[in-house]
């Protein structure tokens, strides 16, 4: 038994089988997953939620981080210079895969979520922050179980142009699913969260590799063609 994972039948959790899942270009090292939560409370559920997420994800042989939104200023406030915005870019440019997690609020998901993913742009320079990187997608609730946040976060992870897995979580009544000491208790939504982390290894290693040819588009293509031929047009003026 793992001791940090006390509620998991380690044997029934393998680590994925890499050879099975990756690309030839795939460079071997751990899965690089980025967990972002949407709360700033003291006794925030979906940083509890976020935690216990990592820590399956260690055991499955992924290397982690965690961003802590407190210091992240509303968006537009600072210039995107400012030291948690690149930390925040920069991570997410680090990441090979992502989980989103955020509570319920009036129906939808909280402004402390969504200000991390407007700081996220789809294109920086030639980066594209999120596009070809894996998400997965769960929720916390104060009450009986609701679907509207894994629904808007996979709007969300449309939109940033990422390959989202099948699987997402939604945990009720959040505030009895933990101890006193922040963990997870064993219970059904603990195990389809371990569903959840296991799901999203196995597509990382799926994807990552891969993910530039993926998300190969051909208005893209075109459109780079057509740079291409206004800049060597304009060349050939200029030799002229």
């Amino acid at each position: 038994m793992n001791a940090d994972l006390p509620h998991l039948d380690a044997d029934l959790l393998p680590s994925p089988d890499a050879l099975r899942l990756r690309a030839d270009e795939d460079a071997g090292h751990p899965p690089r997953i980025l967990i972002l939560y949407g709360s700033l409370r003291p006794q925030s559920f979906s940083r509890k939620l976020a935690l216990e997420a990592e820590r399956i994800l260690r055991h499955l042989g992924a290397e982690t981080r965690v961003f802590d939104p407190h210091q992240l200023p509303l968006l537009d406030s600072v210039p995107a210079t400012h030291p948690e915005v690149q930390r925040l870019r920069e991570w997410s440019n680090w990441s090979e895969g992502q989980v989103w997690v955020s509570p319920e609020r009036h129906g939808t998901i909280t402004g402390v979520f969504k200000n991390q993913i407007d700081w996220l742009p789809l294109e920086d320079g030639s980066v594209r922050p999120t596009q070809g990187r894996t998400l997965a997608v769960m929720q916390v609730g104060g009450g009986s179980q609701s679907f509207n946040v894994v629904n808007a976060l996979r709007v969300l992870g449309r939109w940033m142009r990422m390959v989202t897995i099948p699987n997402q979580s939604s945990v009720a009544k959040a505030w009895q699913e933990f101890d006193e000491q922040g963990r997870m208790k064993p219970s059904a939504f603990y195990d389809r969260v371990v569903d959840v982390m296991e799901e999203l290894m196995k597509f990382t290693l799926m994807v990552r590799g891969r993910s530039d040819y993926l998300v190969s588009r051909y208005s893209e293509r075109k459109g780079d063609a057509i740079q291409r031929t206004l800049a060597e047009a304009a060349g050939a003026i200029e030799k002229a």
